[in-house]
């Protein structure tokens, strides 16, 4: 009897209370019926190991619980895991893209400093890529365990399906190759189709991950640190960020609804369009708020300081033309960084404002939303 209690309480810890009493019941009968029945077969009394052996063929505690309990018998279901697969797959490579552009700038301090920056990239592409992992896989459970499935699964079309190439990694290079013969190496020969909302999965993605950067929970440690003659400088941000934090992570937070809205219903475009001048005009003032601030980060190595820092003044493909041929101290990299900044914060002001004309021009336009 020691046997069969110490097996069924192994069981009926993995049971809830309210139907634990039952299926123990049942489980001891069970139990209680094959050791009869082999004792009879034999003409005398078990031996512990032969009690064991059919408790083995019972099956393992953990076993023989999953087969009473209510809900899915597995963590991603098969239902639900080819789009957990997507998702890992796409933001993965999303990340891979962040961490080679993160690798770039820190290689612009020099080739001295290549081995040391690769090394961080893959670290922060490693750790980043399992916190992704575990929140997909946390956000696919919960799916399965409450049963709610998009109606974008059940509720598809054919020529909704090629923003799936997100997930591979050939149609990246045609993208970044750009050119015919790019395509043509890269891209598999498949018909090209289009998804109303394929722009807007990526966008989700990518400011997703940047959200989960913002707020701490994805780190990339190339961001903090540049490479200069074999020494490191460390990255700081202005006190602009600080008093914008709020601002940006809202702005953000509101990009990802729109978008998630946008794949839920992808022919809303008129909806789309309001929405998207509203958070553009929102992203224009916190993109002139950030420029006019003048210090955006500073550089410090041996107690020494160079801010990262810029005005109209650096405006100037004068100044772009000569990009990158500063000495390669703190001075000469804070330089050269400093005009990037300008020039990026510039280009994503001009991005702005082209997504405010065009999704006014989209709201002028007749509703050519399809009929059911």
């Amino acid at each position: 009897m020691d046997l069969i209690d110490r097996y069924l309480n192994a069981v009926a810890a993995q049971l809830g209370q309210d139907e634990r009493a039952d299926i123990i019941a049942e489980l001891r009968d069970l139990i209680l019926s094959r050791f009869e029945a082999k004792e009879e077969e034999l003409g005398r009394a078990l031996t512990d190991d032969e009690k064991e052996a059919i408790l083995h063929e019972i099956g393992h505690p953990l076993v023989v619980a999953a087969r009473y309990r209510k809900g899915p018998d597995s963590l991603i279901g098969p239902e639900l895991f080819p789009y957990w697969l997507f998702a890992v797959k796409a933001g993965l490579l999303l990340m891979l893209a962040v961490q080679a552009i993160v690798l770039f700038v820190n290689l612009l301090s020099g080739p001295a400093d290549a081995g040391q920056s690769i090394g961080q990239a893959v670290n922060g592409f490693i750790s980043s890529g399992l916190t992704l992992i575990g929140i997909v896989t946390v956000i696919g459970a919960v799916m399965e365990h409450v049963g709610y499935r998009p109606g974008w699964m059940s509720k598809w079309r054919v020529s909704e399906l090629s923003a799936f190439g997100l997930s591979d990694p050939a149609t990246w290079g045609a993208a970044m190759g750009g050119t015919r013969a790019a395509k043509a190496t890269w891209t598999p020969r498949v018909r090209r189709l289009r998804w109303p909302g394929g722009e807007h999965l990526f966008s989700f993605l990518a400011v997703g991950l940047f959200v989960l950067w913002w707020i701490g929970v994805v780190h990339f440690p190339g961001l903090v640190h540049v490479g200069l003659g074999g020494e490191e400088a460390t990255v700081t941000g202005a006190p602009i960020w600080t008093t914008l934090f709020g601002a940006i992570l809202l702005y953000a937070v509101a990009q990802m609804a729109v978008d998630l809205a946008s794949l839920v219903r992808p022919y809303a475009v008129r909806m789309r369009a309001a929405a998207q001048v509203v958070i553009a005009g929102a992203g224009l003032w916190l993109t002139w708020t950030i420029f006019e601030a003048g210090h955006w980060f500073t550089l410090t190595r041996d107690g020494e300081e160079a801010r990262i820092a810029g005005d109209w003044v650096m405006l100037d493909f004068d100044t772009l033309r000569t990009l990158g041929d500063g000495a390669r101290d703190l001075v000469g990299v804070a330089s050269t960084l400093s005009v990037i900044m300008v020039w990026v914060l510039a280009i994503s002001a001009i991005s702005l404002v082209f997504q405010i004309v065009a999704n006014l021009w989209r709201l002028a336009q007749p509703d050519r939303r399809p009929s059911a």
